[in-house]
């Protein structure tokens, strides 16, 4: 129980950081990826606090033997650069640029626009499902 606690107050959080930086409106993100019209480049901003905040935690949490709420790690064996990591990369990044939304914005918009939700999360679903059909099994090591 006290696993989907943190769970579920991690998602309020992250969902809580969307909708304050306003990551959540796929017009903004859209604006992002747009330099030569309104380029917006507030999510950039975004994305470097992500990365100050994992840079400077990770080397910390790595130290330890498990997460906190969890058994193990899970780290990616893969260290190259591939054909399905290119295809997958590139089919995210069209439906991204095409919709505005990566899945936790979309599921956000589930709740604040729901008829937007209802070709996006579908998507999202099938996406995944074909994702994990095709995908190679065997890239990730218990630490």
């Amino acid at each position: 129980m006290q696993r989907l606690i943190i769970a579920l107050a991690s998602g309020l959080i992250f969902g809580a950081g969307l909708v304050i930086s306003e990551m959540a409106n796929p017009v903004k993100v859209q604006n992002f990826l747009d330099p030569f019209g309104h380029w917006d480049p507030s999510l950039a901003f975004v994305m470097g606090g992500a990365v100050m905040v994992t840079l400077g935690t990770s080397r910390f949490i790595m130290k330890r033997k498990a997460p906190i709420f969890a058994d193990q790690f899970y780290i990616s064996l893969k260290t190259s650069i591939d054909r399905p990591l290119i295809i997958g990369a590139s089919l995210f990044g069209i439906g991204w640029g095409l919709s505005g939304y990566c899945p936790g914005p979309g599921i956000i918009n589930a709740v604040i626009n729901p008829i937007e939700a209802l070709v996006f999360l579908p998507a999202l679903v099938i996406g995944g499902w074909i994702g994990q059909r095709y995908s190679v099994r065997g890239n990730s090591i218990q630490h």
